[in-house]
């Protein structure tokens, strides 16, 4: 069978350099999918991506789609012959319309019933019929913002300017918003020209020519280059974050590298001011030298040959000179207003209007803090310092260089607490309670740090779930779910033992003045989420998740540890007999009344006897708080105890009290073994 490449181009506007990756992964997958479903063979798929163009080249595609042959059913037996035991007319019908003959026909039992059934060959349509379908496929693609332009009623990130559909040299009869397709594609918007392409397979090649390099990976490849050699000439070291590369990549679609200057006075700023302006503002790459010190040097990347390059760099300098020139006088101008002062702005800024003020929010983040810190037992002087921390963590939010790079919130706000005196555990703290800032993130190194971070972060969300704000779906415009995952991730790695059942209700009472069980439980089911990814990510199987989460709801490191104890435990021979056992008493205890209390007076075997005081030792190992290890195995050896009561007792005994005392004896059991883990949705075999 006979083979042809097919390219697609799809040319637009430039789209934004974030949006670039996801797009051409999407479309390069629908494409594929196609093929597939469409059972038509190819070799691979290649994709291409500028800021003004997603391409796909797919090679080697079949000409004609597969020849099938499905079987299909039809009616049942009983109406497909008439009184005679002729065909009928819904059996020549039945074979007619799918191009078969009565001859073709077999029957198959289908409960109970025979129908008829036959193989149908489906001789496979030439490809070039079936592409215009990618039309839709294209359309279909999904950004985070589309737009409509003109008179067109299809979204997209961008107008579209050109199309190319080029099967071999033919070409697939596509349009989108009024542009059909043809053989023509664009290069560089400056240097480059319209040009036709003969075959698909010289679209690299071409663009080439025309000052396009289409393939994203060879464009990072070439920009890294330029820069490792800069290094060496320069004997610099160039740190290449790797967000900023991927940016940098897809805003250019013929990439050179270059540097330039600013004035040294500017080292006197913070690096992290430096590095933010050239980095968040302008996509430059900061220069240090071998030491690892800032020097006044930034590289960029042109998207454009070296012709004019001096000119280009002075026009970059003269644009870093301006916005360092304006980071330099907030920083003057901000330390010449006291903390205090800020403090006082806090109080006309809105956090959210059904919650309040920047400064009620500060506020409860100290009477969380000091909660905590009791929690942790910390001594006179840390509290001190922590709800020092707590107070001031935010008044960096109100200064120039924070309106200007919110980035820097925390990180100036460190910095300005040591230029005006502040313990340094204190500054450190306010830089700190930031993190973790996204899943990538570290935990604060620092206890008050953790403390801060944690009150601000449940603040936060219990005020939010408060009033209603509740992520739904895709939707959490208040990151909600992000700060939860930081508030579990510092208690886990810090291996406190802190009740989240408790913090939870104590940051509702400061939140709400008075218990709300109803926002308890929606908080609960929020952070139970939270804890659950973070066993998933452990590797841990879901029933047994399912089954720790339903124990108590104590500290995080507590439910980890029961977590990892049951995987640990569950490929051990016993293991089976030991969760079917504990099973049965959870499944049985769930008949008990409550509020019945157990009378031993009221045993009427040894059995009952000895099973009572393994309950009574068991509830004492828990008060003890022992390892969850420990505690699985003392809860493990109740299993003899179990099996040989109900095979000498009978739970459900006729006399009304006896049966009554014995499920009694089957709840407290229960409650033991549930605060653990609910063992009976374990799956066992």
């Amino acid at each position: 069978m006979s083979k042809r490449d097919l390219l697609l181009e799809i040319g637009i506007e430039e789209m934004p350099a974030r949006f670039i990756n996801k797009a051409i992964r999407e479309l390069g997958q629908k494409i594929e999918d196609w093929f597939r479903e469409n059972k038509i063979a190819f070799h691979e798929v290649n994709l291409f991506s500028t800021p003004r163009r997603l391409a796909v080249l797919v090679k080697e595609v079949a000409e004609f789609q597969n020849d099938t042959e499905e079987e299909i059913k039809g009616p049942a037996k009983k109406i497909l012959f008439d009184k005679e035991g002729n065909w009928s007319k819904a059996a020549i019908g039945f074979t007619k319309s799918n191009g078969l003959s009565v001859d073709d026909l077999y029957f198959k039992e289908i409960k109970g019933v025979e129908y008829a059934h036959a193989n149908k060959f489906i001789k496979g349509e030439e490809t070039i019929n079936l592409l215009p379908q990618l039309g839709n496929l294209i359309a279909s693609l999904h950004f985070p913002n589309s737009m409509r332009w003109g008179s067109q009623n299809v979204r997209f990130v961008r107008p579209i300017r050109w199309l190319i559909a080029l099967f071999g040299n033919e070409t697939v009869s596509i349009e989108i918003a009024g542009v059909k397709a043809s053989n023509i594609t664009h290069g560089h918007r400056f240097l480059g020209e319209v040009i036709p392409l003969i075959a698909p397979v010289d679209y690299e090649r071409v663009l080439l020519g025309q000052y396009v390099l289409a393939d994203y990976e060879e464009r990072k490849e070439a920009i890294v280059e330029q820069i490792k050699r800069l290094e060496e000439e320069q004997n610099w070291g160039i740190p290449v974050d790797e967000d900023l590369l991927e940016e940098v990549t897809n805003l250019v679609e013929y990439p050179t590298v270059f540097f330039g200057a600013f004035n040294q006075e500017f080292l006197n700023l913070p690096e992290e001011v430096l590095i933010t302006s050239m980095k968040s503002h302008q996509r430059y790459f900061p220069v240090k030298n071998k030491n690892g010190d800032l020097l006044p040097y930034f590289v960029a990347v042109r998207n454009g040959d070296h012709r004019h390059i001096e000119t280009v760099a002075k026009g970059n300098e003269k644009v870093l000179r301006a916005r360092l020139s304006d980071a330099d006088f907030f920083y003057q101008e901000d330390q010449k207003v006291p903390i205090e002062q800020n403090l006082i702005k806090l109080e006309s800024i809105i956090y959210h209007e059904k919650i309040g003020t920047l400064a009620e929010k500060v506020n409860r983040i100290r009477k969380i803090t000091g909660e905590i810190g009791g929690i942790l037992s910390l001594t006179d002087q840390e509290l001190k310092v922590a709800d020092r921390a707590a107070e001031i963590c935010k008044f960096d939010l109100v200064s120039n260089m924070v309106n200007e790079f919110p980035e820097l919130q925390g990180v100036m706000g460190e910095k300005y607490a040591l230029l005006q005196g502040e313990f340094p555990g204190v500054a450190k703290a306010i830089y700190e309670h930031y993190k973790p800032r996204h899943a990538e993130d570290s935990v604060p190194s620092t206890t008050i740090g953790s403390i801060v971070s944690m009150a601000d972060k449940l603040d936060s969300i219990v005020s939010s779930f408060a009033i209603g704000l509740i992520p739904t779906g895709s939707q959490d415009p208040y990151a909600l779910r992000r700060q939860a995952a930081g508030v579990i991730q510092i208690l886990f790695e810090k291996e406190w033992s802190i009740s989240l059942s408790d913090l939870l209700k104590t940051v509702i009472v400061i939140e709400k003045g008075n218990d709300n069980d109803e926002l308890y439980q929606q908080l609960k089911a929020f952070f139970k989420l939270r804890i659950q990814h973070l066993l998933e990510e452990k590797g841990i199987r879901y029933d047994l998740i399912e089954a720790v989460l339903a124990g108590e709801f104590n500290s995080v490191k507590e439910i980890v540890d029961r977590a990892e104890t049951l995987h640990a435990s569950k490929e051990q021979v016993a293991f089976k007999g030991i969760i079917e056992s504990l099973s049965r008493v959870l499944n049985i205890a769930a008949k008990a009344e409550l509020g019945i209390e157990i009378n031993p007076e009221l045993f009427e075997n040894e059995y009952e006897e000895k099973l009572y005081e393994q309950w009574k030792q068991l509830e004492a190992i828990f008060e003890s708080k022992i390892a969850s290890k420990d505690l699985f195995e003392a809860i493990s050896e109740l299993e003899p105890a179990i099996s040989a009561y109900f095979d000498h007792t009978m739970v459900m005994a006729d006399q009304e009290e006896i049966k009554q005392n014995r499920l009694a004896q089957m709840r407290k059991l229960a409650e033991l073994i549930g605060n653990y883990a609910s063992v009976n949705v374990i799956v066992v075999k």
